[in-house]
């Protein structure tokens, strides 16, 4: 597992974001405080407080640099 912080801090980087997770097969979870989601998961996102940066936990087990290269533009 690997842990980065993103920023989501508007719809549009929101919907383009869980487009561009949904494309791997592996587990993605946000963590903001006590509140685990999935980070699949559109109106789970919603639910978090997304004015500051959210922990995403990636259980990935080879593909782990691809992913981080198509996140990218939401690392803090």
């Amino acid at each position: 597992m690997k842990t980065i912080q993103i920023s989501l801090n508007s719809i549009d980087k929101v919907k383009s974001f869980v487009n561009d997770i949904t494309k791997f097969d592996c587990d993605f979870d946000l963590v903001s405080g006590r509140y685990v989601i999935d980070a699949k998961s559109i109106m789970g996102i919603f639910s978090l407080d997304l004015s500051k940066p959210i922990d995403l936990n990636i259980h990935a087990e080879g593909a782990v640099e691809e992913v981080l290269e198509v996140l990218k533009p939401y690392m803090v």
